[in-house]
Formats: C-alpha cells, structure tokens, sequence
C-alpha cells in the first residue's frame, strides 16, 4: 500500500451511532473510525452536510498537526460552515488521544487519513 503513502480511510458519521470510548484499545481502522464516531455531534440546524478532515496520527494516538478540512458542503452561511467545521474539529480532539494495539501503532504513525463527518 505504498501507492502514494496515503491511506484513505472514508466514513461517514452520523449522529446517534455507537463507537467505542477513547479508553478501549483500537486493533483496526474500523475500531478507530467508531471511536472518533462516538464523539461526532453535528451542530443543531445544520442538515445534509458534510466536511471530510484530513489529519496523522503518531504511534502515541495523537495527532501531527491539525486536521485539514478537504472537502466541506454544508448548507446555510458562513457562519453555519465554520460552526460544522468546527463542530468535526473539535468531536476528533475530544477523542485524543486513541489507544492502539502495537500492531496498529506500528503501522499508522504518519499516515493520511481522511475522515467524512456527516449531519442527517
């Protein structure tokens, strides 16, 4: 998977869908898109939205730099776009740091992910 040494791991989030707590160990990139999930609370009024972040994560469970929003559709103004964007910001720094499994650290630590957090 060395194609472009980024891995593009894309979920949406939706409010209301259960993940895992930032505490339990995270073996798979599906346990950490359900974790991250679990702290995704889309900001009231805005619906059918989106923003996708893009962001590293070192073997500690934190993150290298912020996140960057690629690719942002949400309805309403300016001001409801900075509060979604923010709103997805803020849900994957409330889940920092994530614990993984040695063989999920081993493999993650500078890799591109890009994350889709998604209102209803």
């Amino acid at each position: 998977m060395r194609a472009s040494a980024t891995l593009i791991m894309a979920v949406s989030i939706v409010l209301g869908t259960a993940g895992l707590s930032k505490a339990a160990t995270l073996n798979t990139m599906d346990d950490v898109g359900a974790a991250i999930r679990a702290c995704w609370t889309p900001p009231s009024g805005v619906k059918n939205s989106t923003v996708t972040l893009s962001f590293s994560f070192k073997r500690d469970g934190t993150l290298i730099g912020p996140p960057r929003p690629t690719a942002i559709h949400v309805q309403g103004d300016a001001k409801a776009r900075k509060s979604f964007v923010d709103a997805a910001t803020s849900a994957l720094a409330q889940c920092l740091p994530l614990t993984f499994s040695p063989t999920l650290a081993k493999g993650i630590g500078g890799t591109v992910f890009t994350l889709q957090f998604a209102s209803k």
